[in-house]
């Protein structure tokens, strides 16, 4: 998915690849916890974000898979990264 992409590129950008795989990782049981936290909080995160984007978010973590998915694709880019010359 787009959004899964742009997120990956943000945290591999920031250099927060350990980071966000730690707390990734420590959050995959809530995922759907979150999803519909995200689905209730819409109308009021809608002020400040995309409606869309947000709406996209709680569908992808309704996915049980959706986590090991962006670890892995977080992963792919950083090694990625590091294997560039810069």
């Amino acid at each position: 998915m787009e959004i899964m992409e742009r997120i990956a590129d943000m945290i591999v950008k920031r250099g927060m690849t350990a980071p966000a795989t730690v707390f990734l990782e420590s959050m995959g049981p809530m995922n759907f916890l979150g999803s519909q936290a995200l689905h209730f909080l819409t109308p009021v995160i809608d002020c400040a974000f995309n409606a869309k984007e947000v709406e996209q978010v709680a569908h992808l973590l309704e996915r049980r898979d959706s986590i090991v998915r962006l670890i892995t694709l977080i992963e792919a880019k950083s090694a990625v990264k590091r294997a560039s010359p810069q």
